[in-house]
């Protein structure tokens, strides 16, 4: 894994009491990293840093043996993950429901109040996940904020004042602590460098630090309250990773004084290599694990990249990829079989769309939705996620049942194919779309932003990988459209211009200079020969 080097020399750097650094341009919050809690962060980093740089290397070989022709399968059918009777530790009340969860990024304050309140219409999600990852670009300023407003979404205290602009009067937000969501945090993933947090020099895990940071300013107070400290852990890849996690979780317990089993995490299943080690991956978190999730959007991007190579292997429009392809269904209902035979949660995935801004749009939008969440619920599913207020209550109209544990669907195979699959579509409009999202989605990140509103759906880091990963797999097989030419690297390049023609048209023009840096940045990144496992590895350094 490349790491990003501070030049001790050249850079004015802070140095904290422990030896951590952090670069002069780096806000320095002596609340948030106390010396207790700068401890607390170098003894787990000291402890757990070299085996994630272990896993991470497990993770570059077996892409180098994908590449080479090999595919994922599944492991040892005889282990005793598979085979032993066990279940995960029991679900925590306070985990029980969890119909609707509603997610968005941990940075903005009046988002996450916005998620833990009531809608217009007076529906409240169940759960709200408070976004360290997909949802927000990981700038140093935008995480201090996000680790601000768990520790105030936790406590109930969280407040933000909308100031008064073009003729409309000061409004302020606040949460009703005795009528709110229950929070939970997702952590950056295992392959991301927190740049701006080093220890010798060595960039600290930007999940670690999530992870151990809002647990040591919340954890405790959540436990003597009666609630539970609540994560999702995203983008597992496999069992040992999972391990790893787990022993994180434990020794995060330890340190806090907590009981084992305490923090309760749902971890995401949401590559192809984990799709086929659920189990196993379970068993490995059975006594943190509160469930499992079908993260559907990274699961299509994880499918795109482990394959790319394989010309057998093409994927159609990213618009015709859904849960009703057979390898997406059949991951589906695995993951709830298991998880429901072991005692866990099984929840449903995220339905992109946005609400719309006239009446007709607005209920195309609502049908698409709530026809997902049926969906959803009537395979077992205990719940499942959205990612705009307005659709709360439709997604509570499909899920009626507090949770469906009780609920094994019928799986004819325990192990059906869950390989990605040609076939369908593979057109000029496609090619378009994802031009669109790379270019909108990148102007967004130049501007410290890591979800946006596009063209009806919500567009975060997934679906910018998704979109950049399939124009990159069309262009190296050289794949003909349906109702074109071969896509070349001259056609996406093309495509590009256009589509920025099409977007300053659309935005009159407004902020012109910025949407051209936006597309050349985001068309390089498409058109890079050696494909990037991920858009980054790291957060910026703060200047």
């Amino acid at each position: 894994m490349s790491t990003q080097v501070l030049d001790t020399a050249h850079t004015n750097v802070r140095t904290l009491p422990h030896g951590i650094t952090m670069p002069m341009g780096a806000r320095f919050d002596a609340t948030l990293l106390s010396d207790e809690a700068q401890a607390f962060l170098l003894k787990l980093h000291q402890r757990f840093e070299p085996q994630r740089q272990v896993l991470l290397d497990a993770r570059k070989r077996r892409q180098a043996d994908y590449d080479a022709g090999r595919l994922p399968t599944y492991l040892d059918r005889n282990s005793e993950a598979v085979t032993g009777d066990w279940k995960v530790a029991p679900v925590p009340a306070d985990l029980q429901c969890r119909r609707v969860e509603i997610t968005g990024p941990v940075n903005s304050t009046k988002m996450v109040i916005n998620m833990l309140s009531r809608n217009d219409a007076g529906d409240r999600a169940d759960c709200a996940m408070l976004d360290f990852e997909d949802a927000m670009k990981p700038s140093w300023d935008n995480v201090m904020a996000g680790l601000e407003n768990v520790i105030g979404a936790v406590r109930g205290t969280l407040t933000h004042i909308e100031p008064a602009k073009d003729g409309k009067a000061a409004k302020t937000y606040k949460l009703d602590p005795a009528d709110m969501a229950k929070v939970m945090v997702r952590a950056r993933g295992l392959h991301l460098d927190e740049s701006n947090l080093r220890i010798n020099n060595c960039p600290i895990s930007g999940g670690l630090m999530d992870l151990a940071l809002t647990a040591f300013h919340t954890a405790r107070f959540q436990y003597e309250k009666g609630m539970t400290p609540k994560f999702y852990i995203p983008k597992v890849e496999h069992y040992l990773e999972a391990r790893w996690w787990n022993e994180l979780l434990a020794a995060i317990e330890y340190a806090l004084g907590l009981p084992n089993s305490t923090i309760r995490a749902t971890f995401l299943i949401e590559t192809l290599s984990a799709a086929h080690q659920v189990e196993e991956i379970l068993y490995e978190l059975r006594d943190h694990a509160c469930g499992l999730n079908v993260g559907r959007w990274d699961k299509i991007f994880s499918d795109i990249k482990t394959v790319k190579y394989h010309p057998d292997r093409i994927l159609a429009d990213r618009a015709t990829i859904n849960m009703s392809r057979p390898w997406m269904r059949d991951y589906a209902l695995r993951l709830i079989y298991i998880c429901h035979t072991r005692g866990a949660f099984a929840l449903g995935g995220m339905a992109a769309f946005t609400p719309g801004k006239d009446p007709e749009t607005r209920k195309q939008q609502t049908d698409k939705v709530f026809a997902d969440k049926q969906m959803e619920a009537s395979w077992g599913h205990d719940g499942c996620w959205v990612s705009h207020p307005y659709f709360i209550g439709w997604a509570m109209k499909a899920f009626q049942h507090k949770n469906q544990l009780d609920v094994i669907p019928e799986l004819p195979d325990k192990y059906p194919d869950l390989l990605p699959q040609s076939g369908g579509p593979v057109t000029m409009n496609g090619l378009r779309t994802n031009v669109r999202v790379g270019i909108a989605y990148i102007y967004g990140w130049q501007h410290d932003i890591g979800c946006i509103a596009w063209d009806n759906l919500m567009e975060d880091l997934a679906t910018l990988e998704i979109s950049r990963a399939q124009v990159w797999q069309w262009l190296f097989h050289g794949v003909t459209l349906d109702d074109g030419g071969e896509v070349t690297g001259e056609l996406v390049s093309r495509v590009f211009e256009e589509e920025l023609a099409r977007i300053l048209d659309e935005s009159g023009e407004a902020d012109k200079e910025a949407w051209q840096h936006a597309m050349v940045s985001a068309r390089d990144l498409f058109l890079k020969e050696d494909f990037p496992p991920f858009l980054t590895d790291r957060s910026e350094i703060a200047a």
